[in-house]
């Protein structure tokens, strides 16, 4: 689908499909947000092959968005009544100072090792699976773990203290 045509299809099946989605989800903010993802993944989709009805895959779309959200709701308020969060005691101000330094220092040792290196350990302990730091990376996906596991060494040699016993 050209973009003009897109533009056509957005023009004339917000307004809908915005009322429809804000109709079930009761709060126009997470309506308005439901739709901007359809429309997304609609202009994605076209991309590749666009569907037969567009009118009709944006509201399927924009229910099984409503539908995951709400799954996810009610997971989050099962998680909470299970497990109550207690106002903590506020942290000393001398372990705030310590876990800053521990920052600092975490940094000053990311910034000194290869940027291949630092970025594979970002995105593997941002949660990013092999395959996705592959193709991030531009590697091969069975060379992640090797570049992982030299990347955590090297890590862990730079940010021990000079002079500490390596076997520790």
């Amino acid at each position: 689908m050209e973009p003009k045509a897109f533009r056509d299809v957005f023009d004339q099946l917000k307004p809908k499909l915005l009322r429809y989605c804000t109709y079930r989800c009761g709060d126009p903010d997470a309506a308005e947000d439901v739709v901007q993802e359809a429309m997304v993944r609609l202009w994605r989709r076209n991309a590749e092959e666009p569907p037969a009805d567009p009118a009709a895959w944006l509201f399927t779309t924009a229910r099984h968005l409503i539908l995951d959200g709400e799954k996810v709701a009610g997971n989050r308020q099962r998680l909470l009544a299970s497990n109550p969060v207690h106002d903590a005691e506020p942290e000393p101000a001398d372990r705030t100072l310590e876990r800053e330094q521990e920052r600092q220092r975490v940094r000053e040792v990311l910034g000194r090792m290869p940027d291949r290196s630092r970025e594979i350990l970002m995105l593997r302990y941002s949660g990013f699976r092999y395959r996705e730091i592959a193709r991030e990376i531009g590697i091969a996906p069975g060379s992640v773990g090797t570049l992982l596991a030299r990347a955590e060494r090297r890590f862990l040699e730079l940010l021990r203290p000079s002079g500490e016993d390596a076997g520790r």
